[in-house]
């Protein structure tokens, strides 16, 4: 059993060691000016090849990654904004139905079935040429109300 406990020692101590070592390599880098420069100038030189980039691609009109992330971007949060409009009609066609059910339309209702009544009465009274009737040879009917 002190094999195994002796074997994770070692592991535990060499992995510690290079991990110490990396970091000390690492601040030495980091404070070397040469490097430092070394990095800042390859950070700008990746800058001016996408400034580049999107350049050439809006010259070809290409949609650059910058554009098309835009656009997702949109297109979500109208997504979510549809989303929202579709609770929104829901909620009101669920308030709507309730009040359905409690309060029949009544008087709406048959004014709507006289209405109908009446162009159903008007479609009839078109005369066989598929011409409607003369304004003068219309007769009209009162309801009483």
């Amino acid at each position: 059993m002190a094999a195994p406990e002796h074997a994770e020692t070692f592991v535990e101590k060499l992995s510690r060691q290079g991990e110490e070592a990396l970091g000390k390599i690492a601040e030495e880098l980091i404070a070397n000016p040469v490097v430092n420069g070394a990095i800042a100038r390859g950070f700008e030189a990746r800058e001016k090849a996408v400034q580049a980039q999107e350049v050439a691609m809006g010259a070809l009109n290409l949609p650059s990654a910058a554009d098309i992330e835009r656009v997702t971007r949109r297109l979500r949060s109208l997504s979510q904004r549809l989303e929202g409009i579709e609770d929104a009609i829901d909620r009101l066609e669920e308030r709507l139905a309730a009040l359905g059910a409690k309060e029949p339309l009544g008087p709406f209702e048959q004014r709507l079935d006289e209405i109908a009544r009446d162009l159903a009465a008007l479609r009839e009274s078109v005369s066989p040429s598929g011409s409607p009737v003369p304004r003068a040879q219309e007769r009209l009917t009162v309801t009483e109300s």
